[in-house]
């Protein structure tokens, strides 16, 4: 089953790209911030930003996705 179609991998597939986007951005800032208007890289900067902004609370639903994946 694809993650679009099943809610628990959709919310696994965000958090990863949230995660990942603010990573990316704390390493290469200056690419993203140059390219944030760009249709490609423009999705993954508005994810670095609820990463940054959010942290706290991407932080723990990571935790409870990872619980909730070794649990089930």
């Amino acid at each position: 089953m694809t993650a679009l179609f099943n809610f628990q991998s959709l919310l696994l597939v965000i958090l990863l790209t949230i995660c990942t986007s603010t990573y990316a951005h704390y390493v290469f800032p200056g690419i993203m911030d140059r390219n944030k208007d760009n249709y490609l890289v423009g999705p993954f900067w508005k994810c670095a930003r609820v990463g940054e902004r959010l942290s706290p609370y991407v932080s723990v639903a990571c935790v409870v996705m990872a619980a909730v994946e070794f649990m089930g």
